[in-house]
């Protein structure tokens, strides 16, 4: 493979295209491609601007490619794409828990479909617009994944699942610059992205989450009771598809106090609600677990936790368990540990790995 020549998944959107420009400005053979994930051209988030591979994605993506004077490509990931993520999204969700597509997203489609066509044609990199660090530790012998200099926009938590193997092969300088400074490369390179706002959505997804699984899952989602913690009926929900964990708004029901969703009971396809301190967990456990920082976790470990992308990581000690399932035990209780997403173990700025939250202990 060629150790100078990367292939750069461009989004469109300012942070791909500056990764594009500052690897070429360094001297790298940079080659454009964007996925076409799309998966019907007549439905209308195909065409909407602000997906991250939409058909607008592509034009802005062509645009910066023609400036930086670099070969551009599209290539269809859809039939991967719906396996790996959509249908995994409904999945999930019909079983009453609650996915994160972007980090299924970047595990089978960017830093496994994608990188493995990169290496087709002879590049040895794939580079992406994350905001993250990796960095080869000469004493462990061990490719690390950081958090990037600009913790607002740090995306090391959707990375956990890399390889030894993958992270060998990844560029990812945008995690040395923070956001303005990334804009401001763009403006002064002329960028026709410089000023276009970031993608926040689910691609795939336009506008309602709750739209989109009643006309892909039809008749896989059935209405049932909505209980207290002790069974009391106290209501009807429209099917544990459409609740989360620490959801309050939309339930349908009366009560004294402000109730909240505490549980999802996929077996009585019951949803459980209780008072916001039902909300509260300190320890769960977590299966399908990636380590980037040692091969396995053999004892305990003092780590810090993060359940969710937006929030903070907590004090945790975690221990290995049967079937390489780890058990997680927080200094104090969290709120709202949702079954379905990532849990993910940092120590200082290292990402020591994760895994998905599988069930919370009472």
């Amino acid at each position: 493979m060629n150790k100078n020549r990367v292939v750069v998944a461009m989004s469109g959107g300012v942070d791909s295209s500056t990764c594009a420009y500052l690897l070429k400005k360094q001297g790298y053979e940079v080659i454009g491609i964007t996925m076409q994930i799309w998966q019907d051209p007549s439905e209308d988030y195909t065409y909407r601007e602000g997906g991250c591979c939409s058909i607008g994605a592509v034009y802005d993506a062509r645009k910066v490619a023609e400036k930086l004077g670099i070969p551009y490509y599209v290539l269809n990931f859809k039939e991967e794409f719906n396996q790996k993520v959509i249908e995994y999204f409904i999945e999930e969700y019909v079983r009453g828990r609650t996915p994160n597509p972007c980090i299924a997203c970047n595990r089978y489609i960017k830093f496994e479909a994608l990188l493995h066509k990169a290496m087709e044609i002879d590049a040895y990199y794939l580079a992406t617009g994350h905001y993250t660090r990796i960095e080869y530790d000469v004493v462990s012998g061990r490719y690390l994944l950081k958090k990037a200099v600009d913790k607002s926009k740090d995306q090391s938590y959707a990375l956990y699942n890399l390889t030894q193997d993958q992270l060998e092969h990844l560029l990812m300088p945008l995690g040395y610059f923070t956001k303005s400074q990334i804009r401001d490369i763009a403006k002064e390179a002329g960028l026709p992205v410089a000023e276009k706002p970031d993608s926040q959505e689910i691609c795939f997804v336009n506008d309602d989450y709750k739209e989109f699984l009643k006309e892909k899952a039809s008749g896989r989602i059935k209405p049932g009771p909505i209980v207290d913690k002790n069974g009391r009926i106290l209501g009807q929900h429209k099917g544990i598809a459409f609740y989360t964990i620490g959801q309050r708004r939309g339930l349908g029901i009366s009560a004294g106090k402000p109730l909240y969703v505490v549980d999802i009971d996929r077996k009585r396809n019951a949803v459980v609600v209780g008072e916001e301190k039902d909300l509260l967990t300190q320890e769960f456990t977590a299966d399908q677990v990636n380590w980037i920082a040692f091969d396995a976790l053999t004892e305990k470990k003092r780590v810090l936790a993060k359940i969710r992308y937006n929030f903070d990581e907590k004090p945790a000690e975690i221990m290995p368990l049967n079937s390489g399932m780890v058990k997680v035990v927080f200094d104090e209780p969290q709120k709202s540990v949702t079954p379905g997403q990532s849990v993910v173990f940092y120590d200082g700025d290292v990402v020591l790995g994760g895994g998905i939250i599988s069930e919370r202990i009472r």
